[in-house]
């Protein structure tokens, strides 16, 4: 049976003595808050030790320390009876303590296998093999003592509770990294490096496409990647640098702001309004046909706007691309609804009903806020805010042309 003693430097000790012995489990970590100002962590190490006493009590098969905060130090104090306590303790002690047997070019292998959950994916990204990813995760696990991944069939590498937890401070050591790189090397680096930003297919392909490429013409050592990709992109994975979306996000570590707004309309060709019932008003549109979004796989509910203009209306050809909407829209087969930054430039095009039928949506940028202190982020971020609104009347479709800083 394990005896527990603590001792502390506070008169918040009787406060939190009992809860905290309460909480204490087997290989967990646990967090103890005192008020707003005042946290102290204890972690545990795993053990191979199992059972409890009879009393129900938790079996401590190692030494336990915890944090200080505040000026004020905790300690704990693990007594047992187990033989193999005192080897639990060493070994925990050297895990925490010792920095020297840790290899921090680790946690970059850990990152990319944590964020690709493939050995294979991380071993691409780092331009190195799957045995060179695959020993410096087991290196990491064993200087930790702690068991990073679980491998999953179908799912890969998923992240065990410690992999978990140290995926956040491994990405604020990037991050700082990154930053103290800016600071130190001066701007010859901090206007070079690499950029990923996600981004709505339309928008991605039609409006910021064409923008980047003049940005690269004036920081020819910034590259850019562009991921016009119609699904929700993981900052907290990397996946992205950058995102521009439809709606901001509702939580997370990010800096956001509305981009701008943008207009669609609906657009046929003269072949069509030549060949099918006049369009007159609103009502007419009962009788034609419609290209438009799958519903049920749209990635937004903003997208659905046939449905919420004409609930009845008859949609032959639906797909989640907006790019092979407008393909079809070209075909002279049906009427489209389509963002004005891609349809306007279009002269094969014709607006329909342009003051019954004028939806308007958002763009929201946004990025985690330890990446938006980035002299390169900070620049390109500056420059897609100044072109949207140099191009505010044509996003809003009150004119044809895309124009460039």
């Amino acid at each position: 049976m394990a005896g527990l003693t603590m001792s502390c430097h506070s008169p918040l000790c009787e406060s939190i003595h009992s809860p905290l012995i309460s909480s204490f489990t087997r290989a967990t970590v646990v967090e103890v808050s005192f008020n707003e100002a005042f946290m102290s962590a204890v972690s545990l190490q795993k053990s191979h030790a199992s059972g409890a006493s009879a009393s129900g009590s938790p079996w401590f098969p190692g030494s336990i320390v915890l944090s200080w905060s505040g000026g004020v130090l905790w300690s704990i104090d693990v007594q047992t009876s187990n033989k193999n306590a005192d080897k639990s303790r060493v070994n925990m002690q050297k895990n925490i303590t010792s920095l020297s047997g840790l290899n921090w070019d680790d946690l970059k292998f850990f990152l990319e296998v944590a964020r690709t959950r493939k050995v294979s994916s991380a071993a691409r990204r780092l331009a190195v093999d799957y045995t060179t990813v695959s020993r410096r995760i087991n290196s990491l696990e064993t200087s930790l003592g702690t068991l990073l991944f679980e491998k999953s069939r179908n799912n890969g590498f998923i992240m065990t509770a410690e992999g978990q937890r140290l995926l956040g401070y491994a990405e604020s050591i990037e991050s700082t990294l990154h930053m103290a790189c800016e600071q130190v090397s001066g701007s010859s680096v901090a206007l070079s490096g690499h950029i990923r930003m996600g981004c709505t297919e339309g928008f991605g392909s039609f409006f910021i496409t064409p923008q980047l490429s003049h940005f690269l013409d004036n920081y020819p050592s910034i590259s850019v990647d562009i991921l016009p990709l119609p699904h929700f992109i993981s900052l907290s994975k990397r996946e992205a640098d950058i995102v521009i979306a439809l709606e901001r996000p509702e939580h997370g570590p990010y800096v956001c702001c509305k981009l701008c707004d943008y207009s669609l309309r609906l657009y046929a060709t003269q072949e069509y309004l030549d060949n099918h019932a006049p369009i007159q008003r609103k009502a007419d549109l009962s009788e034609h046909v419609f290209i438009s979004y799958v519903d049920d796989l749209a990635f937004s509910s903003e997208l659905l706007y046939l449905s919420n203009l004409l609930p009845n209306a008859q949609a032959q050809l639906r797909s989640t691309s907006v790019i092979a909407q407008y393909t079809a829209a070209l075909q002279g087969r049906a009427l489209a609804i389509l963002p004005c930054f891609l349809a306007a430039q279009d002269p094969r095009l014709l607006p329909v009903l342009t003051e019954e039928v004028n939806i308007t949506r958002q763009f929201w940028m946004y990025c985690r806020e330890d990446l938006r202190k980035l002299k390169r982020i900070t620049l390109l971020w500056d420059y897609i805010r100044e072109v949207t609104e140099l191009n505010k009347g044509f996003l809003l479709g009150e004119n044809r042309a895309i124009r460039f800083v």
